[in-house]
């Protein structure tokens, strides 16, 4: 029950804060933009539910059952909803030897062609970070540090590797969000955000973790959309 319960205090957080919240699902044919109890309940206890990104949207859309969207497919619903930002993670990325591979997620093209702000702990550590902030720049998506200077690691505060600009709060990040889109960019803006310092892990813990969840997924010939969730369980 912990995505569940994580899916609750996110909602409980955003109330606390004065905002409503409107958790993105998708399910028998529609999207869904906000979810109440018993429907976020469901989707919680679905078995298999569909992983649907921008690629699979329409698909799904003509399917029957629980889909949960990335963070792709959850931008194109808040865009349409007319909602500005939403919180998410982490961020899909340039996947471990993605130069080769190829296998990059449809999250960065979307940042670079939706105006939506995303907030998360930054892209999952189980990617090559490097690369995909190398991405982000060249796509133009402003990358911007909520007080830090650091790229937070996911599970870690730290990466290594500094961001290009820095807000300390929210009224500077409103008044970042609104001149981005009165340049009229149409592109998103991803804010990085630690994890508090009492839960995150520390950073060489977290990389020796991921090595080896990585190392167990390349083994069973996982790859894909699946290798995501799967180094990630």
């Amino acid at each position: 029950p912990a995505n569940l319960d994580a899916a609750r205090r996110s909602e409980a957080a955003v109330r606390a804060a004065g905002a409503v919240p409107a958790t993105i699902a998708i399910h028998d044919g529609a999207i869904l933009v906000g979810l109440d109890d018993p429907a976020l309940t469901a989707l919680a206890q679905a078995e298999r539910p569909a992983k649907v990104s921008r690629q699979t949207l329409s698909a799904q859309l003509g399917r029957p059952g629980w889909g949960g969207t990335t963070v792709a497919a959850t931008m194109i619903a808040a865009d349409r909803a007319g909602i500005a930002c939403f919180a998410t993670g982490g961020i899909g990325g340039v996947h471990r030897g993605g130069e080769t591979s190829l296998d990059i997620s449809a999250d960065l093209d979307e940042l670079a062609r939706t105006p939506v702000a995303v907030i998360c702990a930054g892209p999952k550590s189980i990617l090559d970070v490097g690369r995909t902030l190398e991405v982000l720049e060249t796509r133009g998506v402003p990358v911007v540090g909520y007080g830090t200077d650091e790229l937070p690691g996911f599970y870690a505060r730290e990466s290594g590797l500094r961001v290009p600009s820095r807000v300390d709060g929210p009224d500077e990040a409103a008044a970042l969000i609104e001149r981005h889109r009165a340049l009229g960019m149409g592109s998103g803006i991803l804010f990085v955000v630690p994890p508090p310092a009492a839960t995150a892990l520390p950073r060489a813990e977290a990389e020796q973790a991921i090595a080896e969840a990585v190392r167990q997924v390349e083994a069973q010939g996982i790859a894909g959309p699946a290798s995501t969730p799967a180094v990630l369980a």
